[in-house]
């Protein structure tokens, strides 16, 4: 408890001090002389203004547009505390905005709306999409997410994506591809339970039912159990994973499962569940700061066991930034309207291949545990801080958006 104190005001303290906040901003320019004065706003400045007035996709040449990406919110998900409003958002929007600096040299300003209606705020992103070159939208409840995103995607003619739902996705679906890919195991064969149906569950079921796997092996449940066919007031996106089945509570359907995936809450998974899983069961306990099941637990139960978590003190950590930076560096390069699957699907098989490389010495440091850094059980997904993802992953990214023509010059 101690120490839980001490984390909570060292986080303060450095949020605080010596200037509040984590994001500024940098003048990319000389501007020290009165004749660079002159360049950078009067009379210099007409010229671009008219230049963009002539063609909009000047501003990817004279503005920063091109390097630029909203972190929206409105603060109704935030991380595992709930709805707490669109300020309270802001540190989380800051921190996004960091890490897409950090990994993949993109500018970010965060975006904090403080609207109730749906309408109003993509109304709202609609009128300040100009400015960006890409939006990342963030901690946004089910099911108005799937909502906004959707109609946002419709309305505008820069990339739009919800990383909870995206951005988790991809990165369990290369964990997936690469667990499977040890035990032999194939994607179009097996029993999966997802336990949560919010933004990540539903986006993560669909994405692998894009790449193959069909509806009937997969079982989700949401805090009432099975979401079945005969529930009445499922939601639209709830609707399409409903099945037509006697199966009602995760006793049922985890049985002789091969993968469960939780995005749910702690200690959800017992010890009974794990033990009727099937050979070498897969479970990603995703739920964080607290898993679906405790990794210790579990490994006691299941010594055949691949586990995945949330957290960065445990082997297999699936963490978004392996991914979120480098679809937007990729999709910015590219100058194109949206993220397609293809995208997508290059960024997991990026991912998963990293994790197959053998770790340069310039990265030992990334990994305390020198024993467990070669492709397996208990490596699954590269450190989020290895510097190849950006080439890599960004450059597929880019690739794919290539072979789909959707460049734009």
């Amino acid at each position: 408890m101690k120490n839980c104190k001490k984390l909570r005001q060292k986080s303060l303290n450095y949020h605080e001090k010596p200037i509040p906040g984590k994001l500024g901003t940098k003048i990319l320019k000389p501007i020290e002389t009165k004749y660079n004065l002159s360049l950078a706003y009067t009379p210099g400045v007409a010229e671009p203004v008219r230049k963009i007035a002539e063609n909009s996709m000047n501003a990817y040449r004279y503005t920063n547009k091109g390097n630029l990406v909203a972190v929206i919110s409105n603060g109704s998900a935030i991380l595992g505390l709930g709805n707490l409003g669109a300020i309270a958002s802001k540190p989380v929007m800051e921190g996004k905005g960091v890490l897409f600096k950090l990994l993949a040299d993109i500018d970010v300003y965060d975006i904090e709306i403080d609207s109730k209606s749906i309408a109003s705020f993509i109304q709202t992103v609609y009128e300040i999409s100009p400015t960006f070159g890409g939006i990342n939208l963030e901690d946004i409840k089910a099911p108005d997410c799937f909502q906004i995103e959707y109609e946002l995607k419709k309305i505008l003619d820069i990339p739009v994506f919800h990383d909870d739902q995206h951005g988790t996705a991809i990165v369990i679906a290369a964990a997936l591809l690469n667990a499977l890919e040890l035990i032999d195991k194939f994607l179009n064969k097996i029993k999966i339970v997802c336990l949560g149906a919010g933004a990540a569950g539903l986006a993560t079921m669909n994405l692998l039912v894009k790449m193959g796997v069909d509806k009937n092996q997969i079982t989700v449940l949401d805090s009432k159990g099975v979401i079945h066919s005969s529930r009445r007031r499922l939601n639209i996106y709830k609707y399409a994973f409903a099945k037509h089945t006697n199966l009602r509570t995760l006793d049922d359907a985890i049985k002789k499962a091969d993968v469960f995936i939780g995005v749910s809450g702690p200690n959800l998974l017992k010890p009974e569940h794990l033990k009727s899983m099937s050979e070498n069961p897969i479970v990603f306990a995703l739920s964080n700061p607290d898993p679906e099941i405790n990794p210790e637990l579990a490994k006691s139960v299941r010594k055949d066991i691949i586990l995945a978590t949330g957290r960065s003190d445990y082997p297999n950590q699936v963490n978004n930034v392996l991914c979120f930076p480098y679809i937007f560096r990729g999709a910015l390069d590219a100058k194109i309207k949206k993220i397609t699957y293809s995208m997508c699907f290059a960024a997991i098989e990026s991912i998963r291949n990293i994790a197959k490389l053998p770790i340069p010495k310039t990265m030992i440091h990334l990994y305390p545990d020198i024993n467990n850094i070669n492709f397996g059980r208990e490596y699954l997904l590269p450190n989020p801080m290895d510097p190849r993802l950006k080439k890599k992953v960004s450059t597929a990214v880019f690739q794919a958006a290539l072979a789909s023509n959707i460049i734009r010059k």
